[in-house]
């Protein structure tokens, strides 16, 4: 009998007493209506992201002539390749992001998020109730958190500002693949998104050479021995950008206010400490993980915390569980927005460690710097709404009001 059912409404609320209670027995458990053992502890879960002898084995999805876009992005991603196939293509993608991108955008990304604060703080004092707003609540994750990963990443990627309307949609329906059951409609929505998303893709690279974007800095790299990224490891590679650095970032925000909002005193910490912004962002990503599983497959025979796995099988760990562990964590389901040392596996670990991570913190902290100077007495207005999935955990609603004086 498993641990926890994936789909239950209560443990989407609160995955965290499920993952002590599996903790507590054992390190790694099979998990029959996952379809694959999971790691819960700290140390396996670890183990699951360096282990050499784990790698992603990308499967395509089936029947393939019904996803032949779907198949092309992942089967071309930087995520899904293992050995020299992966050297060769990670080494490109960070020679490209090594041209100073993070930084070019960060002065950028800090006004973006000033911005759509400001238009956040308007709604709330107007009480304007517009955009899925309540009365003296405002929606932050429509508002706020979902926008500004998107103009990020298409800012980065040089998508001009006409053609980015779809890009959060695209990311969405893409994504709902990763859980365990997407339903039929899901299934054929993220087709749709992946071919509409590659046809764009494929205009971008078609542009004239010498921007600034990411895309152009992709094209132009070339490898030690001169070879360059091929048009669908182009795709594959700023598809993965879109959708791991859109819902990553959006899902960090909205669970990290979240938990600020749960936890008065670190909020009231954070205003009046603007130097905690760097630890407090670490410690958002790790208290409410938004990504609770990541699959690997062995590569041979091999064992996670003496829990064998064989070749062509597939192990899962639960970030969100490591994220919980107290051998790694003193007092972990306390949140402190000072914590240090904060080892959490929020971004991954080991070869497929990720390559975006230095953008995301910039995100996540222009939404703190931003909130903390305009919205010092943000209060919840409402009951927030999650998402119904366990995969990708993050909010649909959460409306954000101030405090009553």
């Amino acid at each position: 009998m498993h641990a926890f059912d994936p789909a239950d409404p209560a443990f989407l609320a609160d995955p965290y007493p499920a993952y002590a209670r599996m903790r507590a027995v054992a390190a790694v458990h099979e998990h029959p209506s996952l379809g694959l053992p999971v790691a819960v502890s700290h140390a396996a879960c670890s183990d699951v992201l360096r282990d050499r002898g784990l790698g992603r084995i990308w499967t395509d999805a089936a029947p393939a002539a019904d996803f032949a876009a779907f198949n092309l992005l992942h089967r071309n991603s930087l995520l899904e390749r293992e050995g020299e196939p992966h050297t060769r293509l990670r080494r490109l993608v960070a020679t490209a992001f090594g041209r100073g991108h993070t930084a070019r955008l960060a002065p950028w990304v800090q006004r973006r998020a000033d911005a759509l604060v400001d238009g956040l703080v308007e709604r709330i004092d107007e009480g304007c109730g517009g955009g899925g707003d309540d009365g003296d609540g405002a929606d932050l994750i429509s508002g706020v958190a979902e926008p500004l990963p998107v103009e990020v990443i298409a800012e980065l990627l040089g998508v001009p500002e006409s053609e980015r309307g779809p890009l959060r949609g695209w990311s969405d329906a893409i994504v709902r693949m990763y859980e365990p059951d997407p339903g039929d409609d899901g299934r054929a929505s993220a087709e749709r998104a992946s071919a509409e998303f590659v046809a764009q893709l494929r205009a971008l690279a078609a542009r004239p050479a010498g921007g600034h974007d990411l895309v152009s800095d992709l094209l132009a790299v070339r490898d030690a021995d001169g070879a360059r990224i091929s048009g669908d490891e182009l795709v594959g590679t700023a598809a993965l950008l879109l959708m791991a650095g859109h819902e990553a970032t959006v899902n960090v925000i909205g669970n990290g206010v979240r938990a600020l909002l749960d936890h008065p005193d670190q909020w009231a910490r954070l205003v009046a400490g603007p130097g905690l912004v760097p630890a407090a962002v670490e410690e958002l990503i790790r208290f409410d993980a938004p990504l609770q599983l990541f699959e690997r497959t062995a590569l041979r025979d091999t064992e996670v915390a003496g829990f064998p796995v064989a070749a062509g099988a597939s192990v899962g760990a639960l970030l969100g569980a490591a994220a919980r562990d107290p051998e790694a964590f003193a007092d972990p389901d306390r949140l402190d927005v000072g914590r240090s040392p904060n080892p959490h596996l929020g971004f991954g670990a080991g070869v497929h460690y990720c390559l975006g991570a230095p953008l995301a913190r910039v995100e996540i902290a222009a939404t703190l710097h931003a909130l903390r100077e305009r919205l010092p007495d943000m209060a919840l207005a409402g009951t927030p709404s999650r998402r119904p999935r366990f995969v990708m955990r993050g909010y649909q609603r959460l409306l954000i009001r101030r405090a009553e004086r």
